[in-house]
């Protein structure tokens, strides 16, 4: 581990050189890269110089322990017993920190929520995930924006598709993926019986043009007039547009803006992000013994969590986590579930890389 730790080390150092360097700031895609690549390796660097120093401690006062004077020799024992646990902490840190980074660690998502079994009452469950998730979105100070919206009848929604962006939107939320399922009263039933519903959960990293390459012959684009309530703009001219991407069959739509022109460029955000999660979805199914390894299989039929409402409980069945603050949880406090996801995620990958 040192010695990869003295590679990082000097790659940093190499890094600082590089940018102080005219040419490079001449480069502005250059500069960009190394900029993020500085910013990588920051924390990495500053754990491991923390952990040497630490180190030059130990040895100091293992040194004292020859001491002919016995007060010196205890505050030396005291000394040395705070430095090997935070010696430990620090290890750890590393380990952490060393494993190998998903590619889409940074990215910022395209998060699709859509209503599944419960009628109106899983439209209602949906419109209060994508609440949960805005909420959270603004403590991080993410930026949250509405691709497609297709509202119920019942005040919910059927579907909901936004774009998040931000620090590492996806290294927080990657884990949502999955069915969320509720129980709870609906305002409507009359004996007080608990129903049932559920809905489905997309995190998808969003594509950049270096990631996925579509060749405009295999797109078929079709304009036409929106639907439902949107003013004269909105009803008045073709400004939809629906991409279809033929060899894939992927169908991407989108009205919300008054611009033709806005509306596609959100729909190619859109398809190449769900062209990019297909192609991961089958790179992730031929690495079958690196699914062990993951949160779950991300499978989107795969039911991840429960929200149920008479208890105030919430479940997370992968790691079987039970929290009791459920009105906390609705309103955005998901950090203590994304912790625990992570934190069991990298256990699992230091267990795989030690094995």
């Amino acid at each position: 581990m040192f010695s990869k730790l003295e590679e990082v080390v000097d790659r940093f150092r190499e890094i600082e050189g590089l940018l102080s360097d005219p040419a490079t700031m001449a480069d502005q895609g250059k500069f960009r890269a190394l900029t993020k690549e500085h910013a990588g390796l920051s924390e990495l660097v500053e754990v491991y110089g923390e952990l040497r120093k630490t180190n030059e401690e130990l040895g100091g006062n293992r040194e004292l322990l020859k001491d002919s004077d016995p007060e010196i020799r205890e505050m030396a024992k005291a000394e040395i017993l705070e430095l090997e646990e935070r010696q430990g902490e620090l290890e750890g840190q590393l380990k952490i920190l060393l494993l190998p980074k998903d590619p889409n660690y940074e990215k910022n998502i395209i998060l699709e929520i859509r209503a599944g079994t419960g009628g109106d009452e899983a439209a209602l469950f949906a419109g209060n995930l994508f609440r949960m998730y805005t909420r959270y979105a603004e403590g991080n100070r993410w930026k949250v924006e509405i691709m497609t919206l297709s509202e119920s009848d019942a005040g919910g929604c059927k579907e909901v598709i936004a774009m998040i962006s931000g620090d590492r939107v996806y290294s927080r939320l990657k884990f949502e993926s999955g069915t969320h399922r509720v129980q709870r009263v609906p305002e409507t039933e009359a004996q007080g019986r608990i129903h049932t519903s559920a809905c489905t959960v997309a995190v998808i990293p969003e594509a950049e043009d270096v990631d996925v390459d579509i060749d405009p012959s295999d797109l078929r684009i079709d304009v036409y007039r929106a639907s439902g309530a949107g003013g004269q703009h909105v009803n008045k001219t073709e400004s939809a547009v629906r991409i279809t991407h033929i060899p894939s069959g992927v169908v991407v739509s989108c009205q919300d803006e008054k611009s033709q022109h806005k509306n596609k460029a959100k729909a190619m955000k859109v398809l190449k992000s769900r062209i990019l999660d297909s192609m991961l979805a089958e790179q992730h199914a031929q690495m079958a013994a690196d699914r062990k390894s993951q949160v779950g299989s991300g499978d989107r039929s795969e039911r991840i969590r429960t929200y149920n409402f008479p208890q105030g409980r919430c479940t997370d069945h992968r790691i079987g986590l039970t929290l009791y603050r459920l009105d906390a949880i609705m309103q955005g406090e998901i950090d203590e579930i994304i912790d625990a996801l992570v934190t069991d995620s990298q256990t699992a990958a230091m267990a795989s890389q030690e094995g």
